[in-house]
């Protein structure tokens, strides 16, 4: 461990009056006082999620002395290395203490590479490393504490559900397609892994500046003033991906300029980053994706080149957002696909039947040459689900 003292701060004042100089050296010495931990740590952390508010340890600490009146901000960080060539702020304050819930330490915890499964090659034992920085102004003076390792443990068991600062983050605003500036169908993307929130988000892009483009993301739902914008993330010191923009408007929002489409989103708060990614299963299907062909899918149309995207979301499930149109004609119809760009790969409405499942009312067989679905609804955004457990194709 290393003490790093404050050098020696010396001022001259040189006055000069008429004819007449006088020189006055006024020398300050820090003192050699240490910044330090005052709090008395455990032998050891017992971590499990059904405890992830609860507070792990408090973090508390001397103030150092400078030899003049200094106000030092302190910022907590953590290693998981240990010589914190990985150094990572946990937290800054000007004032002596900075609490951190077990719900954080779960988080280090899987960075560190444990895990609570017996069967898995992982320990469930390691350890995280703290140290103190006090600093004063921009590049002025710094010091260090010496470092404290803390061992974490997590009891084995049945698998942990993974855990965030919160269940799940909510994205409301007219870039998020399903969303729009409404609470009424906020999309939510769930905590996914420790520390990570991850689901599949559909994103429209007008071009240039558009409003239309713009999003934030929320800690509550309903709650206006929990919104997480741009600046927000930037600040933290986020990797946003190039996918997303500051709106420059006037709640700084989320732009998104990529090109429109589903994609699967991730805010990793353990490495501070946000990124776009090709849509993601998140259930287990016989396949990843359905794929909606047809100009009864008004967002599709009988091309490949935009076909509707239906994901596995829960075991045997599909679910998507889905614009369908009515206008009394065969421009009602589509089916459905389990190949991507492959004719032969579809399933029509007598495929579902004969497989005894039960329609939505506003779902019937086209009776064309392929006997495609046809939508006989009012025209509008429906969620589509086809659940193969249950054996039903429904629309809400």
């Amino acid at each position: 461990m290393k003490n790093i003292k404050f050098l020696t701060l010396l001022f001259i004042a040189l006055l000069g009056f008429n004819s007449c100089e006088t020189e006055d050296d006024v020398v300050f010495v820090a003192s050699e006082s240490e910044l330090q931990f005052s709090n008395s740590f455990q032998g050891e952390y017992i971590l499990t999620p059904a405890t992830a508010g609860n507070l792990a340890e408090r973090f508390t600490w001397n103030s150092p002395d400078a030899g003049v009146p200094t106000n030092f901000t302190f910022e907590l960080q953590r290693s998981i290395a240990g010589d914190f060539s990985d150094a990572e702020a946990v937290g800054s304050t000007t004032a002596n203490e900075i609490a951190v819930t077990v719900g954080d330490m779960l988080g280090f915890a899987a960075l560190a590479g444990l895990d609570n499964d017996p069967d898995t090659e992982a320990p469930n034992t390691g350890s995280v490393s703290f140290r103190l920085r006090a600093f004063a102004g921009t590049g002025g003076l710094e010091t260090f504490s010496p470092a404290q390792a803390l061992t974490v443990v997590l009891p084995e068991g049945e698998a942990a559900a993974a855990v965030c600062e919160f269940e799940q983050l909510y994205l409301v605003g007219a870039g998020v397609v399903d969303a729009g500036w409404s609470w009424d169908t906020p999309v939510a993307l769930p905590c996914v892994e420790n520390g990570v929130y991850g689901g599949n988000v559909a994103f429209q892009n007008m071009g240039g500046d558009d409003p239309m483009n713009n999003f934030r993301f929320f800690t509550v739902n309903t709650d206006w003033g929990s919104g997480r914008n741009f600046p927000f993330y930037a600040d933290a010191g986020y990797t946003i991906d190039s996918g997303f923009e500051n709106a420059m408007d006037d709640d700084s929002n989320f732009g998104f300029v990529g090109t429109t489409g589903l994609y699967y989103l991730e805010i990793d708060t353990n490495a501070k980053t946000i990124t776009l990614d090709a849509p993601q299963a998140t259930g287990s299907c016989e396949f990843d994706l359905l794929y909606g062909v047809g100009a009864g899918l008004t967002d599709a149309g009988w091309s490949w080149d935009t076909p509707v995207q239906i994901l596995c979301s829960s075991d045997g499930v599909y679910t998507a957002n889905v614009a369908l149109q009515n206008n009394g004609g065969a421009d009602n119809n589509f089916r459905f696909f389990t190949v991507n760009t492959d004719w032969g790969s579809g399933r029509n409405y007598p495929f579902y039947e004969d497989e005894g499942y039960t329609f939505d009312s506003n779902l019937v067989n086209a009776m064309d040459d392929d006997s495609n679905f046809a939508f006989i609804g009012t025209t509008g955004t429906y969620l589509l689900t086809i659940d193969t457990v249950a054996k039903t194709i429904t629309l809400e």
